[in-house]
């Protein structure tokens, strides 16, 4: 028998179908902030929330994101952003405008492990993570009846070294058009620089460690043998620098010298998919710029 998860609609975008949030970042300079808030002013929108991050005052960047409501905001925003172009131009800005009603889309990728998997699916029911998850992707057939449990469709597309090139197309035939962002579940095979590329920025992977430390294989027998005191893990987009991308969350723990291998696994899987979780979360919600290297994360 297939059971449906009923999801919990309490709470999530569809309450604002007139809020739109602005991310910016540019060079920094004086007005940056009084334009953003006299151009939305001008046009009728309300903000409602602003935050905004300097690296340096003199010749550093500038980060700002903005919530707005806006009347009729379905029927304007493109008119919104084509007016807005002008003030962009003067500050040199790159930046974005979300409608808070579009649900993000989410493809999850997953081999055996299924403790972060287990976490967002949790999550999603309870409408804590607002988005939809439209399709979970294995190279193993283990999580397909519990994925479809929740109403989600499962593709199991095995990967050799040999098979790696078609089953990477095969994926990206499945995945369509219209995902937002892919999520690493403790996916455990490496991903091309041409799929990173496809999806710059858009692929958010979690380490089993707290990075840059221990990177690479069996990371909790590395951190036994070195008798360390703390564990963690790190959320970060992926890049063709293996573990070497943009980080977004980190959280340790605390251990000591009774805590064997296995107990460590234990004490990493449960900080494994609150960050993971977290990350997730934070970039649905628009919190994440990227420059170079490092995020900018208002949360």
């Amino acid at each position: 028998m297939e059971l449906h998860v009923k999801r919990d609609h309490s709470s999530g975008s569809h309450q604002f179908p007139n809020r739109a949030r602005m991310l910016i970042s540019c060079p920094d300079g004086p007005g940056i902030v009084a334009a953003v808030s006299h151009f939305l002013h001008q046009h009728g929108a309300n903000i409602v929330q602003s935050d905004q991050y300097t690296m340096d005052p003199d010749g550093g960047m500038f980060f700002m994101r903005v919530e707005f409501d806006l009347a009729k905001l379905g029927e304007r925003l493109e008119e919104l952003r084509t007016l807005f172009n002008p003030v962009a131009e003067q500050f040199k800005m790159n930046w974005k405008i979300f409608r808070v009603s579009h649900k993000k889309r989410l493809a999850i990728f997953v081999s055996k492990e299924d403790h972060c998997l287990m976490e967002l699916l949790w999550q999603w029911q309870a409408g804590d993570l607002d988005a939809e998850i439209t399709l979970a992707v294995s190279n193993h057939a283990e999580m397909k009846a519990y994925v479809e449990s929740f109403g989600i469709p499962f593709h199991h597309i095995p990967v050799t070294a040999e098979t790696k090139p078609e089953a990477e197309k095969r994926q990206l035939e499945v995945i369509g058009n219209d995902i937002d962002v892919i999520i690493l579940a403790r996916y455990m095979q490496i991903i091309s620089p041409s799929f990173i590329e496809y999806y710059r920025h858009r692929i958010i992977n979690i380490h089993h460690s707290f990075l840059p430390a221990f990177v690479g294989g069996k990371p909790y027998a590395q951190a036994y043998q070195r008798g360390v005191k703390i564990i963690g893990a790190t959320a970060h987009y992926v890049t063709e620098e293996l573990d070497g991308g943009p980080i977004i969350e980190q959280d340790v723990q605390r251990v000591s010298h009774s805590d064997d291998v296995t107990e460590l696994k234990r004490i990493g899987r449960t900080i494994e998919r609150v960050v993971l979780a977290r990350a997730v979360k934070w970039h649905i919600e628009d919190r994440i710029l990227v420059h170079n290297n490092k995020t900018v994360v208002f949360n």
